[in-house]
């Protein structure tokens, strides 16, 4: 008679639109669920819950909610689903969470600080200074821990506590390391029992290209003209240039050995179909918050010098929207 396992424990960092959501859906499905959170959303949370509105069924969850991380103790799983210029500041607070079997569940877009650990080949254990100029989250969260993590869903935040669910229920997970080990299977059971889809890919690496050839040429265009998707694709001037950033980051992807599943037909294609959207960059933009734009863009540009990939448009554009968020966050 086998053991029957206990349900695993789950810190969330950053409880936002998406990791509250998350984070419900786990506690719906009976996992332990810490939510890390601050001001009015924290306070909602904690004293109603976490509601979720949805086409797929409305609910209500009660997991834990807290202001101090370092308050929670270890726990199995850590969820960081903050953006990946936000992490670097909380290492240290993060590290309290960590028993030895701590698994990291890293929710960031574009190319995340792990990508050349346990990989192997020439490039083994290169720090991209593009996420981590410091090196201090390679230092501070070993390879070993970390179940990469590609999301294919969209949440906002529609008031203190209560969380919109757009569309998609899709997070594919992976090891650092290729391969599929019982404890990301377990992580994504967790994911399963509150009502997600959570995939286990083999090579997370190549899910990570394929979302990253939309955001590194989508996001930084819709910032510059404040375009969404479909006006962007549907443009006869603009569309070249999509295809031109696309190419470039494929380009990129095969100089270190992936071949991205779809073509840049179909990709943009699948943009369009998608209509009247703002990309979370645009939405950042309106908002005047840093952009997710060094993990998305930029890190194309620095990893096309690491292989010797000429990436010239991405670097125009990154360059451009750099700028962008440079005058957005003075105010101008």
């Amino acid at each position: 008679m086998t053991q029957e396992l206990q349900p695993l424990s789950f810190a969330v960092i950053g409880a936002g639109a998406i990791g509250a959501y998350v984070g419900a859906a786990l506690a719906r499905g009976g996992a332990e669920v810490t939510l890390v959170a601050r001001g009015a959303h924290l306070a909602a949370m904690r004293e109603r819950g976490v509601r979720v509105e949805s086409a797929r069924g409305d609910f209500v969850a009660h997991p834990a909610a807290t202001g101090d991380m370092r308050s929670i103790g270890p726990v199995d799983v850590v969820i960081i689903a903050l953006k990946a210029h936000q992490i670097e500041p909380l290492i240290d607070d993060i590290r309290t969470l960590f028993h030895p079997g701590t698994a990291v569940v890293a929710m960031q877009n574009g190319i995340p600080w792990w990508y050349f650990s346990l990989l192997g080949g020439a490039h083994e254990g290169h720090i991209v200074r593009s996420v981590d100029p410091e090196g201090r989250l390679a230092a501070g969260i070993e390879p070993e821990r970390v179940v990469g993590c590609v999301i294919y869903s969209s949440t906002e935040i529609v008031a203190p506590g209560v969380i919109k669910h757009i569309e998609g229920t899709r997070y594919s997970l992976g090891d650092a390391a290729p391969g599929i080990s019982d404890r990301t299977r377990r992580i994504a059971a967790a994911f399963v029992a509150g009502g997600l889809k959570a995939p286990v890919e083999p090579d997370i690496r190549v899910d990570i290209w394929l979302k990253l050839l939309g955001n590194a040429a989508f996001n930084p265009i819709s910032a510059l003209t404040r375009a969404t998707l479909v006006e962007m694709t549907d443009d006869r001037l603009v569309e070249p240039l999509v295809e031109g950033l696309m190419r470039e980051t494929v380009a990129v992807a095969n100089a270190l050995g992936v071949e991205i599943p779809i073509s840049i037909e179909k990709r943009i294609d699948g943009a369009r179909r998608v209509g009247a959207h703002k990309t979370s960059m645009l939405q950042d933009l309106e908002a005047r918050k840093p952009f997710e734009l060094d993990a998305v863009t930029g890190a194309v540009v620095e990893l096309g010098k690491l292989t010797g990939t000429p990436t010239p448009a991405t670097a125009q554009v990154y360059a451009l929207t750099k700028l962008l968020e440079k005058s957005a966050l003075a105010g101008r």
